[in-house]
């Protein structure tokens, strides 16, 4: 049984952004042990007054395309200009090994060494879309804080990306040079989610192909949308080495962040990704007591031999599992740790 927490002691100390609540906050949040779960609720009701003021960045891109460095290089030019900055950085096999996160950090060292820098790895833990179970609610405790610039680094896994896109204002996919070649190995999808994209590595003499590259992925994105007064996302080239076109990208993402509050409202904007997370997290609360329920466990062994055996369609062993979930509904207790 773990320890009672004071969750009023730590939600003073998140508002007044202690370097040791904060962390503890994050750590609650991630937890999925019941108690735990009780206690990050009211937590995260306590601080929601503090939170949505913060500009929201989601930053995804194919391995090697340097996003970590990327955000080292762009976090630290905002904090000299008087900004906070929280980097939630996503690790897809630190739930064994740690994997990237000691890397990670390694390559944000000037953003982990800065007092007004916060950078959290933390496991994906095989959650679609890149993000961890609770990456929405880090960004709270994070905002209430007093951290008003937060960024999500993603796994950078595809089409699933659409979940990082889902609770930031802007998504900046980061490319590197040879579009030719690596076109053929990006999704449509995850262009379709690019707010903004930025050719990375721009320097010495990979300046020419990151300026032939971003004009091909330029042609690409006129290719998705054939709607002329739709928005293009626009393409640029940066060295996150040099800082080179750094400060352009910052202020298309200040742009785009602009051109959500005057088409659609950021409050409105937020406020739908709330409702689409509203029902993500139905669907994985239910999806959770199917898989926890022993009678349903027991029937789905059952259908899923024969199955194998040839015995039973797909289609047949579904709905005798959903059948065997429906008679088990009544004993389910859903707000028991509430």
């Amino acid at each position: 049984m773990p320890r009672p927490i004071d969750v009023m002691a730590l939600a003073d100390g998140v508002r007044r952004g202690s370097p040791s609540a904060v962390p503890r906050a994050i750590t609650l949040v991630e937890s999925q042990h019941p108690a735990h779960r009780t206690a990050a609720r009211r937590l995260l009701t306590e601080i929601a007054p503090l939170t949505g003021r913060s500009v929201r960045v989601g930053i995804s891109g194919v391995p090697g395309a340097g996003k970590s460095t990327f955000i080292d290089a762009m976090g630290t030019r905002l904090i000299e200009r008087g900004h906070r900055v929280a980097v939630l950085a996503v690790d897809p096999s630190s739930t064994r090994t740690g994997g990237s996160v000691l890397g990670d950090r390694t390559r944000m060292a000037r953003l982990t060494a800065s007092d007004r820098a916060y950078v959290r790895p933390s496991p994906s833990g095989g959650h679609l879309g890149g993000v961890a179970r609770a990456t929405r609610e880090a960004m709270m405790v994070v905002e209430a804080a007093g951290y008003d610039i937060v960024i999500v680094e993603t796994v950078g896994v595809g089409q699933s990306e659409v979940a990082v896109a889902g609770m930031v204002d802007t998504f900046l996919l980061i490319a590197l040079t040879g579009a030719g070649d690596q076109l053929q190995g990006i999704k449509r999808g995850i262009l379709e989610l690019a707010d903004l994209i930025a050719v990375n590595k721009a320097d010495g003499d990979n300046v020419t192909e990151a300026r032939v590259t971003a004009r091909e992925l330029s042609i690409a994105m006129k290719l998705i949308s054939s709607d002329p007064d739709s928005r293009r996302s626009p393409v640029l080239t940066c060295s996150a080495y040099t800082g080179d076109g750094l400060d352009e990208v910052w202020q298309e993402v200040l742009a785009h962040r602009q051109w959500v509050e005057e088409t659609v409202g950021l409050d409105a904007f937020r406020s739908a990704q709330q409702v689409d997370w509203m029902w993500a997290q139905v669907e994985s609360a239910l999806l959770g007591a199917v898989h926890a329920d022993p009678t349903v466990r027991e029937e789905s062994t059952a259908v899923a031999a024969a199955v194998r055996a040839g015995e039973l369609s797909a289609l047949e062993a579904s709905g005798r599992i959903l059948a065997a979930y429906a008679r088990a509904v009544p004993r389910l207790d859903w707000a028991a740790d509430d």
